[in-house]
């Protein structure tokens, strides 16, 4: 199984980074998908807040799953942009329209939300453990992360573990419940990336397409997020402090392809050069 399932993430990290020929199937047919613009790893935005710029000279943006609307996402897409799909998983925003499908037994302590300014509502992490309660509401999300034409998912709240979450999950509840993601991301046609996490990226890499990490340079991390990139699998990198002068040199060295963002994750965006 382990090899199969290795297969099956290498071919959908190929949707992301090649051709048209090979993700033209994960894709909306309404409008053409042009060909993958050169270079070993593509570029990124990741834009959660603010008015939407379609401009960025960016190969892959990361937007909101629920905000984003089938025609932005149709146009993006014949601007030649491989769309990722930013929606919780392990945390729930409770602003979200499905907020009302996850019951009080499954809701623990306050968690950060990417993307959320201070101030603004706060999420609460989830009982991972409970996966035949979480499974219908996150398989109906990714199906509309599916429909709205994104080629792949980027899964928020993957550590709570590592967190007080108000539960005592465990490093294996961790590891299933990330597991269950990724497949649950396959069965749905769509790339699957691992954000943070860091303590199992070794563990997850094979059940992975990318990596998307917040503040490893700060944090002095980055060099365990190589098993990631000794497989050919992209990392995207952000930065929310100082400028690209302060961590360029150490994030490229490790072969991320990072940007430096405000907090917000609004359209503002520096970034390293290659």
């Amino acid at each position: 199984m382990s090899g199969l399932r290795r297969g099956a993430g290498l071919l959908l990290a190929v949707a992301l980074l090649l051709p048209t020929g090979g993700c033209r199937s994960l894709l909306d047919r309404s409008a053409p998908v042009p060909p993958w613009p050169g270079g070993p790893t593509p570029s990124w935005q990741w834009q959660l807040t603010g008015r939407l710029d379609p401009t960025v000279d960016a190969q892959v943006y990361v937007l909101d799953g629920f905000d984003t609307t089938l025609e932005t996402a149709r146009r993006l897409r014949a601007d030649g942009r491989r769309l990722v799909c930013h929606v919780e998983v392990g945390i729930l925003l409770e602003t979200r329209p499905d907020a009302g499908r996850f019951p009080a037994g499954v809701l623990g302590a306050p968690a950060r939300v990417p993307g959320q300014p201070s101030g603004a509502p706060r999420g609460r992490w989830l009982d991972v453990r409970q996966w035949s309660v979480l499974e219908p509401v996150l398989a109906d999300r990714f199906r509309l992360c599916r429909g709205k034409g994104f080629v792949g998912v980027l899964p928020v709240g993957m550590d709570g573990y590592a967190h007080r979450s108000g539960f005592p999950l465990t490093f294996d509840d961790q590891l299933a419940f990330n597991r269950r993601i990724a497949d649950l991301a396959r069965q749905t046609g769509l790339a699957v990336g691992l954000t943070n996490d860091i303590d199992q990226v070794l563990a997850l890499e094979p059940y992975f397409d990318f990596a998307v990490n917040e503040e490893c340079v700060r944090r002095t991390e980055c060099g365990r997020l190589v098993p990631f990139t000794a497989a050919g699998k992209p990392v995207f990198h952000v930065e929310y402090q100082g400028s690209t002068d302060d961590f360029c040199g150490t994030s490229v060295g490790y072969g991320l392809t990072s940007i430096r963002k405000d907090r917000d994750l609004g359209v503002r965006r520096d970034v390293c050069p290659p």
